[in-house]
């Protein structure tokens, strides 16, 4: 086997592990926030939402970019988020697509090297692979920040690590 193929599909194996814990951690934070849903909002609640909601434009955007699709979007960030029960259905809709998506993939098609449009009109080009990694990594950085802005679900934000979730999701990995 050729050493690119063995990398791709170590590639795959790896991001599809990060696109589980991706979904798993969306969910813990999601289901802390929910907690909040009965009291008025904060302005940092609402800061919350509003980081939650440009992390999910993005990852919206890349999922049509990795397409080959139009996505429509101009700008990756809105004034106003959408209702909190509508932005965690499509977050969960969304981390459903993505781990699917990357199920699917081939080692080709992960590096395979498409062109795209910014929001703001500029050009960009990136392989599968690195587009994947760019969602993965923005997702987190802007999930600890949604942690930061409200120290009430500090636990829940404390557990978004990557060796966290294996050791959860894989008990096994603990024991020697």
């Amino acid at each position: 086997m050729p050493a690119a193929m063995e990398f791709a599909m170590s590639a795959k194996t790896l991001l599809t592990s990060l696109f589980q814990y991706k979904s798993n951690v969306d969910e813990e934070l999601l289901d802390a926030l929910d907690s909040f849903s009965d009291r008025a909002p904060s302005e940092e609640l609402l800061s919350a939402f509003r980081v939650l909601n440009h992390a999910h434009i993005v990852d919206r955007i890349f999922a049509a970019n990795l397409q080959k699709k139009f996505h429509g979007y101009t700008a990756s960030w809105s004034r106003e988020p959408p209702a909190f029960a509508d932005l965690a259905s499509a977050i969960r809709q969304t981390d459903e697509w993505y781990l699917n998506y990357v199920l699917r993939l081939t080692p080709d098609e992960l590096e395979e090297v498409i062109d795209f449009t910014f929001t703001d009109g500029g050009q960009g080009r990136m392989s599968r692979e690195e587009m994947l990694a760019h969602v993965i990594t923005h997702s987190g950085y802007h999930r600890g920040e949604a942690g930061r802005l409200l120290p009430d679900i500090e636990n829940t934000a404390m557990r978004d690590v990557f060796a966290g979730y294996l050791h959860r999701a894989e008990p096994q990995r603990r024991g020697h």
